[in-house]
């Protein structure tokens, strides 16, 4: 695994947990993890499970006994670290976003088609796709339970940014993180709607706007949680992304992603309206969805609530008895499950890194359509 910071932890849970509860056909044996700093690096491992430590990604790449490289750096490293793992062979999973540029995605997604012919396997690490009661959604309308999908809303919410004086980190740089809630937070909500759909984003119309354009700048070698220096640093990136899209099968979407709804600690929500019926999903009650069936008589028409803790629901059975909760970390088990049974199968896991590129380019035409005050900014090539 390169990286060990927050994404580092819900991996390095996934990886462990995951071959625990359910009966994989591989076994990931947990050998190496890579960060900058010897010292933070060492103490991730030794919390975590890793086997050993090094401070260069070369080195996972060039070693005979890795199978698999987990990427769970920022954005501007990911191109570079996937590209070379995938041309060594290794089977390659990435956090999303899958890059800070369509650029990047491209070349990553080229690789990843290139290393797929010699059964080499990549994936992006959309975790909420995981989630059962998201499986479900896509279920109910797969099954024509919703008829014709007419009009989406998704949101993400969070407000950990609401204070001007919070310090300047690598997620309000553009270079280092691409973007901000757009990238961060917004390209989940868009792949989760893809996902549940099944339909994809055309073309939309966006603006970006940040609130807070100046952050004091973290004192040397402090992290996230640190202190703040005296001296101040440009905010690059944005805080705020609100847009509208078009989707291939007609649709019309409303999206907002912000990292400053105060109160919101992380709220993603999104509901789909079809001609027979509608879903509502809400992530802070992630074990369950609200479903309209418009078919219903009269005197039974609303919202229901359904609780997706059933052990026909995917992945509940390897857990616990119907009615005990799940968590956010349990989607990074479930990613496991699924992308060590595609190696072992020789499918594709999903998604894929074309798909991940498909985010990369909606992600670009809102940041396009904000910059240029457009009205409508095509997805596609």
């Amino acid at each position: 695994m390169i990286g060990h910071g927050f994404m580092g932890a819900a991996h390095s849970q996934g990886w462990r947990v995951a071959p625990r509860f359910f009966d994989l056909p591989l076994q990931p044996s947990m050998h190496l993890v890579v960060g900058r700093n010897p010292d933070t690096t060492a103490a991730s491992a030794e919390k975590w499970g890793w086997n050993e430590t090094a401070t260069d990604w070369r080195e996972a790449v060039e070693r005979d006994d890795i199978d698999i490289v987990d990427i769970v750096t920022p954005g501007d490293t990911h191109a570079e670290i996937a590209i070379a793992a995938l041309r060594a062979g290794k089977h390659v999973m990435c956090e999303k976003p899958l890059a800070n540029t369509v650029e990047e995605a491209e070349e990553m997604a080229a690789a990843a088609e290139e290393a797929s012919k010699k059964g080499v396997r990549s994936m992006v690490g959309f975790t909420y796709r995981r989630v059962p009661a998201a499986v479900f959604a896509r279920a109910l309308v797969e099954q024509g339970r919703l008829g014709e999908i007419r009009q989406v809303r998704a949101e993400y919410l969070q407000d950990w940014l609401t204070d001007a004086e919070a310090p300047l980190t690598w997620r309000l740089q553009k270079d280092r993180a691409g973007s901000g809630s757009l990238g961060d937070i917004g390209a989940h909500a868009i792949d989760m709607v893809e996902y549940v759909t099944g339909a994809q984003l055309t073309s939309v119309s966006g603006v970006l706007e940040t609130l807070v354009k100046e952050r004091p700048l973290l004192g040397e070698g402090v992290g996230l949680s640190g202190t703040a220096s005296t001296e101040r640093g440009d905010v690059t990136v944005d805080d705020v992304a609100l847009f509208h899209g078009r989707f291939d099968n007609g649709a019309l979407g409303s999206f907002e992603a912000t990292r400053f709804r105060t109160g919101r600690k992380n709220a993603f929500r999104f509901e789909i309206s079809g001609s027979l019926g509608a879903i509502s999903f809400d992530m802070e009650r992630m074990n369950e969805i609200e479903f309209y069936d418009a078919t219903a008589p009269d005197l039974e028409l609303g919202f229901r609530r359904i609780l997706v803790t059933e052990h026909d629901h995917p992945y509940i059975s390897a857990w616990w008895p119907t009615g005990h909760m799940l968590g956010y970390e349990h989607g990074f088990s479930h990613q496991v499950v699924d992308f060590m049974t595609a190696i072992d199968e020789g499918t594709q896991p999903r998604p894929s890194f074309t798909e991940g590129l498909h985010v990369q380019r909606v992600l670009d035409a809102i940041e396009r359509s904000s910059h240029d005050n457009s009205a409508w900014t095509t997805t596609g090539k």
